[in-house]
Parts: C-alpha cells; sequence; structure tokens
C-alpha cells in the first residue's frame, strides 16, 4: 500500500511528482547514493528539485520496527516549517509498505536559490567567515533557529555546518534532518549538548572565541555567562576529543 501527497501548490508537476511509481521512475543528476538511498536533482520550468529515494527503513530496528528514516526527515522539516525555522520549501512525500514492512519511501524539496553550506564556505576560506557582521548576522539567527528546537524539547542530531545553508541576502536555512527527534530529561541534555557540539566542531577553527561565546550567550538569550553555564560549555568543547 503506498500514500503519497503533492502539495497543491505544486499540482502543476503531477506528471513528473504525482505518485511514488512516476517520483521513483525519474532520471536528473545523482548528487549522492548509498546502500539506503540515493538524491537526485532535476530541473522543471527553470526550477531545481531534490528527490530523495530511500528503499530501506534505515539502520538497526528502523528496518523492522517504528518510523522509516524518511518519514522521520519529511516530518521534521514539517515540524521547522510549523515552528518558523527556515528550511527548504517541501513539495511532495510518501512511501510505500507491504504487509505492514517498508518497501520504498521519497521526499521531494525545491532548491534555495542562491546558497551554499557553511562547510564550503569553511573550506573555500570565504571571505565573509572574516568579516564581523555577516558573522554576527548569520549567527544570530542559527541561535534563534538553534533556540526554537530546543525549546520544543527537539534535537536535530547532525546539525553540523553542512546542514546549514546561507543565501546571497545573509538568510540561514536548515536542512536534511532525518535522524532529529523529541527527547526528555537527561537524553534531552545530552543530545542539546550533541547538538551545540557539532556546530562548535568547525566553529571552533573558523571563528574567535568572542563570536563562539556571542553565539552561546544569544542562544541562551543572556548578557553574560552565569556559574551554570560553565559545566555546560566544558561539555560542549569537550564532546569530540579523542574522536576527531
Amino acid at each position: 500500500m503506498a500514500g503519497w501527497k503533492l502539495k497543491p501548490a505544486y499540482s502543476k508537476l503531477e506528471s513528473d511528482f504525482g505518485s511514488l511509481e512516476r517520483v521513483f521512475a525519474l532520471q536528473g543528476d545523482c548528487l549522492s547514493k548509498d546502500r539506503m538511498s540515493e538524491v537526485i536533482r532535476v530541473e522543471r520550468q527553470g526550477v531545481r528539485y531534490y528527490v530523495k529515494r530511500y528503499w530501506d527503513a534505515g539502520k538497526g530496528l528502523r528496518r523492522f520496527f517504528g518510523k522509516p528514516r524518511i518519514k522521520g526527515e519529511w516530518q521534521n522539516l514539517h515540524h521547522f516549517i510549523r515552528w518558523g525555522v527556515p528550511t527548504a520549501p517541501v513539495v511532495a512525500y510518501g512511501l510505500e509498505r507491504h504487509l505492514g514492512s517498508f518497501v520504498r519511501g521519497a521526499l521531494i524539496t525545491q532548491e534555495i536559490p542562491d546558497t551554499q553550506d557553511l562547510a564550503q564556505l569553511a573550506k573555500q576560506q570565504d571571505v565573509r567567515l572574516h568579516n564581523r557582521a555577516w558573522v554576527a548576522h548569520i549567527s544570530r539567527q542559527l541561535a534563534q533557529a538553534t533556540r526554537i528546537l530546543h525549546h520544543h524539547r527537539f534535537t536535530h542530531n547532525d546539525l553540523k555546518w553542512r546542514n546549514l545553508l546561507v543565501n546571497t541576502q545573509g538568510q540561514l536555512f536548515l536542512i536534511d534532518c532525518p535522524s532529529g527527534g523529541f527527547w526528555r530529561g537527561p537524553w534531552l541534555s545530552q543530545r542539546i549538548t550533541k547538538d551545540l557540539a557539532c556546530l562548535d566542531k568547525v566553529g571552533k577553527y573558523q571563528l574567535s572565541r568572542t563570536q563562539r561565546l556571542r553565539f552561546y550567550l544569544n542562544y541562551r538569550q543572556q548578557d553574560r555567562l552565569k556559574p551554570t553555564d560553565k559545566p555546560l560549555i566544558r561539555q560542549i568543547v569537550r564532546y569530540f576529543e579523542g574522536r576527531e
């Protein structure tokens, strides 16, 4: 049994995106592929779309129980949209099951024009990363988006620079969140630390200590550090020790 939803705003693309069968028949530029999924890029009427296709529910018990990875991804993007966190527009999504078991699924998003991910900017030593005003502007947006996720007891679980897009107008977008989820208690605290540590993993090489501290204060909505902040900061900066 297959369930598929094409957003009404994209109904003109029904001939290409109108069913799971049509989506899996699409041809396009292959951007990535592994044992469980692939991402292709297609262009229609001058607009680019990213098509993520899964034929495996995910690692571990996801193969047999629980929520398939692709379903988690489209649900998380909808959470972002509902919470006001900028992300890629969702075009269509759905999956197919047979006797209750996952068979295949897909998610289509529209390209966000004129964007690069922050990891690319770091690798290219982009001059914008040396512009204090630009970094401060992006940092404030990132602090707000991260705070919103964590306020809802949700963590991204892969909050790396490659999953942060910026456009030429200096707007920030969060993308690619198949493994994000809701947590409580100590599990939430651990996942929050991981999110912040993922950001700082590259940040410590690209940003000054003052810029990193300013991001943290914006995230906490504080003007200065409190004694209770110091243990969390130590956990963040030490999170990946011995694993890099």
